[in-house]
């Protein structure tokens, strides 16, 4: 944390910005397996449901113990419940909204742009709306503390390893090009930055940071809910998901501890 600060200061759009580069790296660096093989097979499925598992298990704690709870410590219950279902409500409009291809799920959105839009776009527009809130509560998360911006920092990049790959893999399978899958794994991450910046300058003002905390929790939530979780049981790995999400789960546990 000392090294944090001599490199950052005090500013929580510094810290946000340094955060997620950091998980954009990891989403970049988990992208190199898959840019080994040359078709699809069983192993990395199973791979890909472990990693979503142990995501979500890392954005469950992260979104209660440095979101949800200090939204409720800070600015009471009532605000924090207010937050917490408008960021679910938000990213489930956008699910609703904007078109995209799940891996297993298959499409969802608006339908209208089904056959128009080039499926690897599509797996890519998937990975965006996961990543959207992860950069979001990692903004809000530097604006509320140092010590929070690191720990939902460190969380989102050790899942964001796996992502990367789970982006990938279809992208390669579906146009064949390495590169492309490379680039659209790093331009999913670089999607956690802007999100990241955006939110540390707007949640720098004290009487919104407590809603956008819970709103933050409530977006992460809703994402493993409704999107990690569910993808991680389709392809036959349940009970290595399940593995994985308890792996996921304690190793942020652990670090929420550690660092305090």
């Amino acid at each position: 944390m000392k090294l944090l600060e001599d490199i950052v200061g005090e500013s929580p759009v510094a810290l946000a910005l340094l955060m997620s580069t950091l998980a954009m790296v990891c989403t970049t660096a988990g992208a190199f397996p898959a840019l080994l093989v040359r078709r699809r097979h069983d192993t990395l499925d199973s791979l890909i449901d472990v990693g979503l598992g142990f995501g979500s298990g890392v954005m469950i704690v992260a979104s209660f113990t440095s979101l949800l709870l200090p939204s409720i410590e800070g600015g009471g219950f009532t605000q924090a419940l207010l937050g917490f279902i408008i960021g679910a409500l938000a990213i489930a409009a956008i699910n609703e909204i904007l078109p995209h291809e799940h891996i297993f799920k298959g499409f969802e959105g608006w339908h209208a742009a089904r056959g128009k839009v080039k499926a690897a776009w599509l797996v890519a527009l998937a990975i965006i709306i996961h990543n959207l809130p992860e950069g979001y509560s990692i903004g809000v998360a530097s604006a509320y503390s140092g010590v929070e911006g690191v720990k939902v920092g460190l969380a989102i990049s050790f899942q964001d390893i796996p992502e990367g790959l789970a982006v990938a893999l279809p992208i390669l399978a579906i146009t064949g090009s390495r590169g492309l899958a490379l680039v659209t794994a790093a331009l999913s991450g670089f999607t956690e930055v802007v999100a990241a910046v955006v939110a540390a300058s707007f949640f720098g003002n004290p009487h919104a940071l407590y809603l956008g905390l819970s709103s933050a929790a409530g977006a992460m939530v809703y994402v493993v809910s409704h999107e990690a979780l569910p993808e991680s049981h389709r392809g036959g790995s349940e009970k290595k998901a399940t593995a994985g999400f308890f792996l996921g789960f304690i190793v942020m546990l652990y670090l929420d501890t550690i660092l305090g």
